[in-house]
């Protein structure tokens, strides 16, 4: 767990600025007004001044509640973080003489994975003289395709990468 960043926005006796412009707690604009004014309007709502534009010229400022404003804008970056969905890549392995049934429970699994939202990586292991049968591999890697043609699209097809031939679909 990492620990909480320190927000760097100036505020009250923090901001360094003589003239700022100034945006009431209502969200109104007052104009531009001395720093010293502004903190004093600020005090008497029981309020913060608050920079939330120190590139303008002069610095924009707010009158409002500074931990309340940090509450709401930690709760938006929570629940940002809730709806955000990470794709992860779930490799099967096959074999070129595959047996149907087999064939069948992967396909299954593959069917899962796409439903939820993740990529699939195909990965069609070679052993001993099976080197020699790349075309095996390689049809049943196209029947893999071809079964699951309306629920993916192709990311990267079949490649030989040592001894296995690697195919990965991402759903539609």
């Amino acid at each position: 767990m990492e620990p909480p960043v320190k927000d760097d926005r100036p505020i009250n006796e923090m901001i360094q600025a003589s003239q700022i412009r100034l945006i009431g707690a209502e969200g109104e604009q007052i104009g531009v007004v001395t720093r010293d004014d502004a903190l004093d309007r600020a005090e008497n709502l029981g309020l913060d001044l608050v920079i939330v534009a120190d590139n303008a010229d002069p610095p924009v400022c707010k009158i409002m509640d500074y931990g309340k404003f940090k509450y709401e804008e930690q709760k938006k970056k929570n629940e940002a973080r809730k709806k955000q969905k990470t794709i992860d890549v779930k490799e099967i392995k096959l074999r070129p003489n595959i047996d149907a049934h087999d064939y069948n429970v992967k396909m299954r699994a593959m069917n899962k994975f796409l439903g939820e939202g993740d990529k699939v990586k195909v990965t069609m292991r070679f052993r001993g003289r099976e080197m020699a049968h790349q075309d095996l591999g390689l049809k049943v890697l196209h029947r893999v395709r071809d079964d699951l043609e309306e629920l993916t699209k192709i990311e990267q097809f079949p490649k030989m990468e040592g001894r296995q031939m690697v195919m990965v679909l991402a759903p539609k």
